[in-house]
């Protein structure tokens, strides 16, 4: 079941298609994130074996249902609009009303999807749908100093940086600095 005003064939993009996730996909999730589990590795919480298992994946998707149904996330996968296969993955996450109107962006891609222009591509169009459709005020993606592609991208994508802060998430068993950076909706008054 998709989230209010989210397009029942999903957001199309020249070469994707975006759909929400659900446990109907936890397959092919589990088919992309095995075999993009040592590229993903140093940019997540380290991962145990299990994981990499179908149950763990089902409760992972069924959990993802929820915050969708409840307006607190929306959680994307990104397909190629002619092998339909699971590309890569954007989230929206710890969607926050109020005076905030503010969310947090994650995102990976598949290793053999990279230097496409294919997360560029397919991000425009989710952060675009956000903006529009949540109505959201500011949407805020943070990564590691050392992943130049994110950074890149994210700089491309109309991401501001606001900051460094120290030790902020642990990732790949470790404590890891993370770049903080933010993009603000253009189609709002900021008065």
């Amino acid at each position: 079941m998709n989230p209010p005003d989210f397009p029942a064939d999903g957001i199309v993009t020249e070469r994707l298609r975006l759909v929400t996730a659900s446990r109907a996909d936890a397959e092919a999730l589990l088919a992309y994130q095995t075999e993009n589990r040592a590229h993903l590795q140093p940019w997540e919480p380290l991962r145990t074996d299990e994981f990499f298992c179908l149950p763990a994946v089902e409760q992972r998707l069924a959990a993802m249902e929820q915050q969708m149904n409840a307006g607190s996330a929306l959680h994307l996968l990104l397909r190629g609009r002619i092998t339909g296969a699971v590309l890569g993955e954007c989230n929206f996450t710890n969607i926050v009303r109020g005076p905030f109107q503010a969310c947090f962006l994650g995102f990976s891609i598949g290793s053999r999807y990279e230097g496409r222009g294919l997360m560029q591509e397919a991000l425009g169009a989710a952060i675009e749908f956000m903006f529009r459709h949540y109505r959201l005020h500011r949407i805020m993606a943070n990564h590691r100093p050392e992943n130049l592609r994110s950074g890149q991208l994210l700089t491309k994508l109309g991401f501001e940086r606001e900051g460094l802060a120290r030790a902020y998430l642990k990732i790949n068993g470790a404590w890891a600095d993370h770049v903080l950076t933010a993009r603000i909706n253009p189609h709002e008054s900021h008065e």
